[in-house]
Formats: structure tokens, C-alpha cells, sequence
């Protein structure tokens, strides 16, 4: 029987291997449950992903699109009239506002580069992606610490179920910013 042609096939492993994580978490990310996942045979997930560290990577990746489509849906940081603090509250507002469950996958395959040396660099990209458009506003020390504040934001928003509270937010942001500081009542 020839082999059936399916260009696809290695973007619907990767979206299946996303859709895994969210389910099962990385602990339940095999090859096999891939396959299954993508209704495809075992033999094309290893084909394509030798191993499972290299199918991360690509899943990684992709997660990483969703924020910066957030960013370049809002197109703020381009005007320099756009109030920096106020713009990037919203990018996050945005973000966890949208699909919950997949903004918790890209953590999860973030964080796992702690432990999986192979996700470093891809992890590390999302930063300095970040801190390059951002250092276009500000200076780069100010840049990494509005990608370490928002990643901070971002972790405790999931960790503890809270809401995203945008004006505390901004309000931080503002102040590594170097704007106004508000004062200890808020207002």
C-alpha cells in the first residue's frame, strides 16, 4: 500500500500533543498518547519527534504564539504616545481572559524547562522576545523586569484562582516603569 501523502500530519501531532498536556499534564505526554491523540500511527510521532524533549520543544513553541498574538493583535507598543503600563495590563488582561486552559499549558511547558534542559532555550525566547520590544520603550533592565513582573502577575492570577485585577496591574507596572507612584490606598 503507498504511503498517504499528509502534510499535516506533523502540525496535528504538535496540536495533539498540546491538547495532551492540558488534559494529563506533561506526565501523561508519551508518544503513544499523542498518537492517539492525533489519530495518527505511533510510528509518525517518531518520525517526526525523535524524542519526546524535541515534541515539547515544538509544542512550547506554539503555546508561545498565543501571547504574542496578544501583542501584536493590540499593536500599542509601536506608538509611543500608548501609556506603556496601561497597554501591557491589557495584554495580560487579554491573555487570561481568553482560553484558561491554554494559557495553563504554556505555563506548565514554561516551567518545565526547569527540569527539561531541551525547553531552555524556547523558554528563554518568550523573555527575550518580550524584552526586545519592550526596550524599545524603555531601557533593556527596565524591559526584563516588566517580563519578570508580568510573568509574576501572570503565575499568581493561575496559581490562585484569583481574578486578573487589571488596575493593579497597571499600577505596578507603572512603578518599574518609573511613573507616579500611587498611594498606599489605592488612589
Amino acid at each position: 500500500m503507498p504511503r498517504r501523502y499528509d502534510p499535516e500530519r506533523r502540525q496535528r501531532i504538535i496540536e495533539a500533543a498540546i491538547r495532551v498536556v492540558g488534559e494529563k499534564g506533561l506526565a501523561g505526554l508519551t508518544h503513544r498518547s499523542v498518537a492517539a491523540e492525533a489519530d495518527v500511527p505511533l510510528g509518525s510521532t517518531t518520525y517526526h519527534f525523535k524524542t519526546l524533549d524535541e515534541l515539547m520543544v515544538a509544542a512550547l513553541r506554539q503555546a508561545n504564539e498565543g501571547f504574542a498574538k496578544v501583542i501584536a493583535s493590540r499593536g500599542g507598543l509601536a506608538d509611543p504616545r500608548t501609556d506603556l503600563a496601561a497597554e501591557l495590563a491589557g495584554w495580560m488582561g487579554e491573555w487570561l481572559a481568553g482560553d484558561r486552559t491554554g494559557v495553563e499549558l504554556e505555563y506548565e511547558l514554561y516551567l518545565a524547562a526547569l527540569r527539561r534542559p531541551a525547553l531552555r532555550p524556547v523558554a528563554a525566547e518568550w523573555a527575550d522576545d518580550l524584552a526586545h520590544r519592550l526596550a524599545h520603550r524603555t531601557d533593556p533592565v527596565t524591559a526584563r523586569a516588566l517580563v519578570a513582573l508580568m510573568d509574576g502577575i501572570c503565575l499568581q492570577v493561575l496559581l490562585t484562582g484569583a481574578e486578573y485585577d487589571e488596575g493593579y496591574a497597571r499600577e505596578t507596572l507603572r512603578r518599574v516603569i518609573g511613573g507616579n507612584p500611587v498611594s498606599d490606598t489605592g488612589t
